[in-house]
């Protein structure tokens, strides 16, 4: 009878940790693939980049370093990373917690005989209003960026 009374009592304390649990977010990708040239890929993901105003802020080559240490016919691996700071400013003024948004990047990688072109994009569901508006104005210029880059 004491154990069921101490685990009867100890619900409450179960269900206060279950309901203090992180936000868990679900994080959208928006993805392409193109037949295109590889060192076109980035060519044009550079050039669109620049077209909606971002500067790329980071351009990190994995698989070239992968292959210079000596792993012969490693694929391309690339993570392109850019920012306006306007509108970075404009997000984190929103909520503070949009950093982890920022800056917004682009992979380009070889899969299967294609080029992967992959950027995430921001949630339009949040229960911040004001978020969600930025989102809805931003997710269309990173889906356009994307797809200028994969374009034939």
């Amino acid at each position: 009878m004491f154990k069921r009374a101490v685990i009867f009592a100890s619900l409450p304390l179960i269900a206060s940790c279950a309901a203090q649990s992180p936000h868990i977010e679900e994080v959208t990708y928006y993805q392409v693939e193109t037949s295109k040239p590889y060192d076109e890929v980035l060519a044009e993901l550079e050039v669109a980049i620049a077209e909606h105003n971002f500067r790329i802020t980071g351009h990190s080559r994995v698989g070239k370093v992968i292959r210079d240490r000596g792993a012969t016919n490693f694929p391309e691996y690339d993570t392109v990373q850019f920012c306006n700071l306007t509108l970075a400013k404009v997000v984190l003024e929103i909520t503070p917690h949009a950093i982890g948004y920022m800056p917004c990047n682009v992979v380009t990688y070889q899969f299967e005989g294609k080029t992967i072109v992959r950027t995430h994009l921001l949630p339009e569901d949040t229960g911040n209003p004001a978020l969600n508006k930025f989102a809805k104005e931003m997710n269309p210029q990173l889906r356009q960026i994307v797809d200028f880059a994969a374009q034939q």
